[in-house]
This record gives structure tokens, sequence and C-alpha cells, in this order.
């Protein structure tokens, strides 16, 4: 998409090519609708409906590979979030890194009772993806982000609740921050004793940018993702439409971040055909993953522990609480 010369200059600038390894516009216009079940970490208010079945999938080990014709990973890329730097041409036009029929996955909204397809279809083709959960999911959902950080991939994150943060910064620039900052405390939760897995990644929702936001994740160091095509999914209800829209959008860029949403059932049912024609058509898989993890910040850390211990009386262990009887 963009020249060799910008390619030269990210790659000194940025990131470090590791060799061969073998948008969201989701919310443009209405953001796709958070549903309220009941989470395993609750939000400190609101009347919440019940929860969704949980779902497990099987995930393959990291570095591992059974299928011998797998799409695959062709490389990997580590970045340097120092200063946070924007990625995806539709925002962010300095860093032009990817080479031609080069892709880059991603994944916004989880997690949900969808994401284990996603992840069971990337599995069985070896592709690693950038995953991008909303916060509240991650508390729903803890064990599915930590199926994500067993198949290998990289987890940023999209807010504590999918709120558009141009509407609130200029009214209430600490709202707008604990969005941002919650949604990392959350993932690093869910994670428990995989943290090394939640990367400094964000990606604004409907990809839309306040500019006091953009500095503020600077000094943080956390990466800002934009896209270079938006698979518009979340207007899609067939998985042949979802594969139509990115194979379409990869033939006249060449190359790109993709944008889709494991939220979207059509999505985590498409993604086992589009990873077919994307192997069909000679596109590579390129895995982004950050030098470091990210840090979380000590004052939202607590307000999610906070929101989840509710006064209660008992503290009687589960196993002399509830028991089985048939």
């Amino acid at each position: 998409m963009r020249g060799a010369a910008a390619l030269a200059l990210a790659i000194s600038a940025s990131l470090l090519v590791l060799g061969p390894a073998s948008a969201q516009r989701s919310t443009t216009g209405t953001a796709p609708p958070l549903a309220e079940p009941a989470p395993a970490l609750a939000p400190s208010s609101g009347t919440q409906a019940p929860a969704p079945a949980r779902v497990s999938a099987p995930v393959a080990k990291p570095g591992q590979c059974a299928n011998p014709n797998a799409l695959g990973v062709s490389r990997t890329v580590e970045i340097d979030t120092t200063g946070g730097p924007g990625f995806g041409f539709e925002h962010f036009r300095q860093l032009d890194f990817l080479r031609d029929k080069e892709v880059v996955l991603t994944f916004d909204d989880g997690p949900w009772p969808t994401t284990p397809a996603v992840l069971k279809a990337l599995a069985a083709e070896c592709v690693k993806a950038i995953f991008f959960p909303i916060g509240k999911h991650a508390t729903y959902y803890p064990e599915i982000v930590r199926q994500v950080a067993a198949g290998g991939h990289s987890i940023g994150s999209h807010t504590w609740s999918h709120k558009d943060l141009t509407s609130i910064v200029a009214k209430n620039p600490e709202e707008a921050k604990a969005e941002i900052e919650k949604a990392v405390s959350a993932v690093r939760w869910a994670l428990e004793d995989q943290t090394q897995a939640a990367v400094p990644f964000f990606r604004f929702p409907a990809l839309r940018h306040p500019p006091e936001l953009v500095t503020y994740l600077g000094t943080r160091n956390i990466a800002i993702f934009s896209t270079d095509m938006d698979s518009f999914d979340f207007k899609m209800r067939k998985p042949e439409q979802v594969v139509k829209s990115v194979m379409a959008k990869l033939a006249k860029h060449g190359k790109g971040i993709v944008l889709m949403h494991d939220f979207q059932k059509a999505t985590s049912e498409a993604v086992p055909q589009l990873l077919a024609e994307l192997k069909a058509g000679g596109y590579k898989i390129v895995h982004m993953r950050a030098k470091f993890p990210v840090t979380s910040l000590k004052q939202y850390d607590e307000e999610l522990m906070k929101d989840a211990k509710l006064p209660t009386v008992s503290t009687r262990p589960v196993s002399s609480v509830v028991r089985e009887v048939d």
C-alpha cells in the first residue's frame, strides 16, 4: 500500500523483525450492543441479565503446529511501544512495515461465547492474531481470555465498556482515562498467571481518537491500533458475507491490518473459510507481539477489586456451600 522508503523507515523506527515462525469502524455509526450478563466480576452498578452459557475451546499449544499444510505465521514482528506508536493506515501513516500480501488479523469486542470458535479455527491453521477485548467482557469470561493467551495470541484492550471516548473526554477527562485503564486492569486480572500475554496495544471504539487520549496513551507507552481495512462484519449476518468483504478489500489494498469481531456470530463461523481463502490466494500471516507486557495502574486494579468484593456474611468455601446430589 505504501512505498519501500516508508517500509525502511518504519522498521528502523519501531519494529524488530524476528523472522519466519511457521477496524474498527466496528462501531462506525452505532456501537455493537453490549449485552449485560451477570459477570464473574460484577460492575459496580446496574442490574445484570443472566450470562450466556460459557464455552470452552480446544487450544493448540503455542509454538506447535500439527497441520503440515497450515497457513501458519510467515513472520513475527516485535513492537517497541515506547511513546505510543500508531498502526493502521486509516489514521496512522508513518509505520508501513507489511510486505505485499502480508496480513495481520485482529479481533475486537470479546471475549464472548463466540470467541472459542475463532480460536479453534486459528489453531487449526496455526495462525496467530491480536485480540482487543472489552474490559467488562474480560470479567464475564476470564477463562476465555486465558484460552486466547494459551493460543499464543497477543491480547490488547478496547476500553472498559466500549464507550465513545470523544463524547466523554471533554466533560470528564478522568472518566475517559478510567475507561482505558480499567480495561487494562481487567485483562490482566482475567489472565491470572498469564499476564505476559497482556500487551500494550489499544484500539479506540469506533476508531475515534481524541487527541488528548492519544497523547495520554503515548505517556503510558501503549501502541494505538486503527486498521488498514474494516470488514464491517457487524453489519453482516452470514459468514460468507464476512469472507467476501475481507477478501475484496485485500484484493484492492494488497496487504494490511484487518479488523473483525470475535463478538459477532457470523465472523466466528467465517474464520475457517477466510483462512482457507487467504492460503489459496497466497497471503501470508504476520503476527505482532510487544517487546514488553503492559503494566496496569494500582488505582484501577483496586477499583476493579472493590467492585468484585461485595459484603457478605458467609466466608465458607464453595465445597461446603454447594454439593452435587444428582
